[in-house]
């Protein structure tokens, strides 16, 4: 455990209203930061609409929901597999019509 602190670097990453001591890999920080920025930006944004009216609870769970939609959107537009089905059944085709 001691060799892999040394070899990482530690952070102190501020996400919404908590501070997080971590131990990454160098390559990380920078998405790191700007994931922990997303996440507070996100939250800040509910919190200004809903404050008043929503449990922090809440708040929290409606920016979550907002991030994870958004990943699955992402998901689904690097969604090859359609592609590569469709490539698989011209290139069928184009070796049925090549030994024919």
């Amino acid at each position: 455990m001691e060799q892999e602190a040394k070899e990482k670097l530690h952070i102190r990453l501020n996400v919404y209203d908590t501070i997080m001591d971590m131990y990454i890999n160098p390559e990380e920080e920078e998405p790191l930061r700007k994931a922990a920025a997303n996440i507070t930006d996100t939250i800040n944004k509910y919190a200004s609409l809903y404050n008043s009216v929503r449990s922090e609870k809440q708040i929290l769970y409606m920016a979550f929901i907002e991030i994870a939609l958004k990943l699955q959107t992402i998901a689904g537009r690097n969604d090859n597999q359609p592609l590569l089905e469709t490539m698989n059944k011209l290139s069928a085709e184009i070796e049925e019509a090549l030994n024919n």
